[in-house]
């Protein structure tokens, strides 16, 4: 029973350092290496529904992953409130950046495609009202 324990803690540290959050420029410079735009999307995970309703119906959704894996960097800009929820600091500062520089008005949830630069391409300032897969097909033209 102990090294069945031991083998569980194991894979979830592995799955852990997998899932590891890039940064932004650490997200651009992959986009610029395997030629892929950037979905940024600015969302308050905790007090947005919007937002909540963008990442469980959209980014979430299998036939999104299946198209991110393929053709986008998706980085999720979060703004969230409650104590328990907050981010690292350093997470927390570039979020602001990026807000002062993509999201100055400070609209929730704000959806950006960036082209592999950071150059805007597409700009949803609220929950998409197109289907799923009106959305995807937005973001490959």
């Amino acid at each position: 029973m102990k090294n069945i324990f031991k083998i569980l803690i194991l894979l979830i540290s592995f799955s852990a350092m997998a899932q590891e959050k890039l940064t932004f420029d650490q997200s651009l410079t992959k986009a610029q290496t395997e030629h892929k735009n950037v979905l940024l999307f600015f969302s308050g995970s905790d007090w947005c529904a919007p937002c909540v309703k963008f990442k469980k119906f959209f980014v979430d959704s299998e036939q999104f992953k299946n198209f991110s894996t393929e053709k986008l960097v998706v980085y999720n800009a979060d703004f969230p409130r409650q104590k328990k929820n907050q981010l690292a600091k350093e997470i927390a500062a570039e979020n602001g950046k990026l807000a002062e520089k993509y999201n100055s008005k400070g609209q929730f949830p704000m959806i950006l495609l960036l082209n592999e630069k950071g150059d805007i391409l597409k700009k949803w300032e609220q929950l998409p009202s197109e289907t799923l897969e009106q959305f995807i097909e937005k973001l490959k033209s």
